[in-house]
């Protein structure tokens, strides 16, 4: 009899589940909208400008050649990318109460990723509070640290009550 060319079924990964989720609790790329895919792309291109201080243009522009933004909501991305740079400062005077730590403590990624909830609080009305919340949890399990996906939480969870004090009253599963 001769060996078989599948694996084991001890040896093998475990399944993925079909349900739009990695194992790592992170959404599978077919399941993402194109907003999502917007999100993803203005965080690789914030931390461009918060780490490289490259210039806003030129990251654009570069994100813009990569493989898969042709996917994404490209009005949506340049509102990020553009809005947060061109309000930093204003986005950081928003978050910066919120924080346990010097902002130069924040690692580059989660700051990208709470410029992108700030922004989208504050300026992205159609953009319900909940959404915009997961939306940036998710991004920073994805791009961040290990347990960044909880201070990014909390940090916007508690701007959504300063910023969107209505929409969070209003919002029956919100903690009070």
């Amino acid at each position: 009899m001769s060996e078989s060319s599948h694996p084991s079924p001890s040896t093998r990964p475990p399944r993925q589940s079909r349900k739009g989720l990695t194992n790592t609790g992170v959404r599978k790329a077919a399941s993402k909208s194109d907003r999502s895919r917007a999100r993803e792309f203005a965080v690789q291109a914030l931390y461009q400008v918060l780490v490289g201080k490259n210039d806003v243009a030129a990251v654009d522009a570069f994100t813009r050649d990569l493989a898969g933004f042709n996917k994404a909501d490209s009005v949506h991305f340049d509102a990020l990318l553009r809005g947060c740079a061109e309000q930093a400062e204003a986005l950081d005077a928003l978050i910066l109460p919120l924080l346990d730590r010097k902002l130069s403590e924040i690692s580059p990624v989660e700051h990208a990723v709470m410029w992108i909830g700030a922004y989208e609080l504050q300026h992205c009305l159609d953009v319900p509070w909940r959404v915009a919340l997961n939306e940036c949890v998710e991004l920073a399990k994805e791009f961040g640290g290990t347990d960044g996906h909880k201070y990014v939480n909390g940090v916007l969870n508690g701007l959504a009550r300063q910023l969107r004090q209505a929409e969070v009253a209003a919002d029956p599963g919100a903690a009070r």
